[in-house]
């Protein structure tokens, strides 16, 4: 694919991830500068990342002095476009959501393009923080691995949920929900998302390999098109109980996931780095795909080709899932993940509860409910920093092909979820007073009706749960004072 001259002479800037610098973006540079842009017109960033004091919203309130001081110097120019790696995905929503809240329009950033993205964090921040992380990654900077920002990416970060409600959907927690702002909109920036789903071949690497995965994101974690619902449970009408948050994106965010990139290597789109070259089989046609289709990004000159490549990326990424057939192609699953948060009615969080997946509301089915729970739904990870937000992995080509297409006879293909809490002592219930165990549930996904599935795949759904709180009848008493 070529550029028009004009697209050629727009600015670009690079930055990268959490451990990385600009160094390793060179490549990438060597090719933007072979499809026509000028080398004077691409600006490598580089932030602290490995600093434990140094937050996500820290690195963006510098880039945004950084930017301002370079337009104003008219070095940079008043409108360019940016490529992000990994956590740099999280620095560029963080400096538009909290530098342009209200005025999305007046962003210099016209078009992001996302390289593997960690818009809804990475499994390998708990491994960041951990004695492993400190020793490998921290040894030459004090033992420090950037705890701050790691946190920020840790998988159901309060700051991940904090950023979506700003910028992606509005929830009970955003800023702005009687006038939304649309930050990704056709007057303001036009962001698309690239990830691959192969895992590491590295030896030492393959220890951090999952399913669904580019050996470091998760696809559903990188893709922006991210869901939000609000369930509380003092409702006894599921319909009633049960409230969807609206979207701020006026259109799906084109995604795309190639099925031969792992996270180091989906930033050099000719392999030119050794280290990139890696052990993968793949066509002419598969190798060229990540360098055409960050092309095809940087050339879009409006919002219905926006939309349009948006269409034709979903179609690739139904391409790269395809061959699920075959037993050693299980990391070309389709995955989703429920971020979850629960809190009692008075607004407390809720940490010690537990949630189960079932189609018959009765579970009978022994068999399938252990399915479910030992094929389907892969990882639950608690937050280190809030006890009572979860991260759930679930398999979804074996909830659609598996266990939905195994369920007995007559036994309807819907998933529902029920909670049941740790009573906090013994005074206090949840749902029901003096009785210990008391759960609820709701249906989350129909698999014939479109309208009901609330989850979908390749995406990250954030659910937020309210329980009631009972106090016990001896919690306060009335008697008459002939009976004392």
């Amino acid at each position: 694919m070529s550029v028009s001259r004009a697209q050629a002479a727009r600015q670009i800037l690079i930055i990268h991830g959490w451990s990385d610098n600009s160094k390793s973006f060179r490549v990438l540079g060597q090719f933007l500068s072979q499809h026509g842009y000028a080398v004077n017109d691409l600006w490598l960033a580089d932030y602290i990342s490995l600093d434990d004091d140094v937050r996500v919203a820290d690195v963006a309130k510098r880039m945004g002095e950084v930017i301002a001081e370079r337009i104003q110097a008219q070095t940079l120019a008043a409108r360019f476009d940016v490529i992000v790696h990994s956590t740099g995905g999280l620095v560029a929503r963080e400096w538009l959501s909290s530098h342009y809240q209200g005025r999305a329009a007046e962003c210099p950033m016209k078009r992001l393009i996302m390289l593997a993205p960690a818009n809804f964090g990475s499994k390998l921040a708990a491994m960041g923080k951990s004695f492993l992380g400190r020793v490998v990654k921290g040894y030459n900077n004090w033992f420090h691995t950037g705890k701050a920002i790691l946190d920020d990416l840790e998988l159901a970060s309060p700051y991940q949920s904090d950023l979506a409600q700003r910028d992606l959907l509005v929830g009970p927690d955003s800023p702005d929900q009687q006038q939304p702002t649309h930050f990704y909109a056709a007057d303001a920036v036009w962001p698309f998302v690239i990830i691959g789903t192969h895992t590491y071949t590295n030896l030492f690497h393959q220890i951090v390999n999952e399913n669904g995965a580019d050996g470091t994101v998760r696809a559903c974690a990188a893709n922006m098109n991210a869901r939000g619902m609000s369930i509380d449970f003092r409702q006894t009408d599921a319909s009633q109980a049960m409230q969807a948050w609206p979207s701020r994106l006026l259109c799906p965010v084109p995604f795309a996931v190639l099925p031969t990139r792992t996270h180091a290597s989906i930033i050099d789109p000719d392999r030119v780095d050794a280290g990139n070259q890696e052990d993968i089989a793949e066509t002419a046609e598969q190798k060229a795909q990540l360098g055409q289709l960050i092309l095809q990004a940087l050339a879009c000159q409006s919002f219905d080709e926006y939309q349009q490549i948006g269409t034709a990326w979903l179609a690739l990424s139904e391409a790269t899932a395809q061959p699920v057939e075959q037993k050693d192609q299980a990391m070309l699953h389709q995955y989703l993940q429920i971020n979850c948060a629960v809190q009692d009615d008075q607004g407390k969080p809720v940490t010690d509860y537990f949630l189960e997946f079932f189609a018959d509301t009765t579970k009978r089915h022994t068999e399938s409910n252990v399915y479910m729970h030992a094929s389907v739904l892969e990882n639950v990870k608690t937050n280190s920093q809030d006890a009572a937000s979860r991260n759930l992995y679930f398999d979804y080509t074996d909830l659609m092909r598996n266990y939905y297409q195994n369920l007995p006879k007559g036994c309807e293909q819907v998933l529902n979820m029920s909670i049941s809490a740790a009573s906090p002592g013994p005074n206090i219930n949840y749902f029901e007073r003096e009785k210990v165990g008391a759960e609820m549930q709701v249906p989350l996904h129909f698999m014939e009706d479109a309208e009901g599935c609330w989850l979908v795949k390749n995406s990250t759904h954030f659910l937020q749960i309210t329980i009631p709180r009972i106090p016990n009848s001896d919690v306060f008493r009335l008697n008459r004072l002939k009976d004392n």
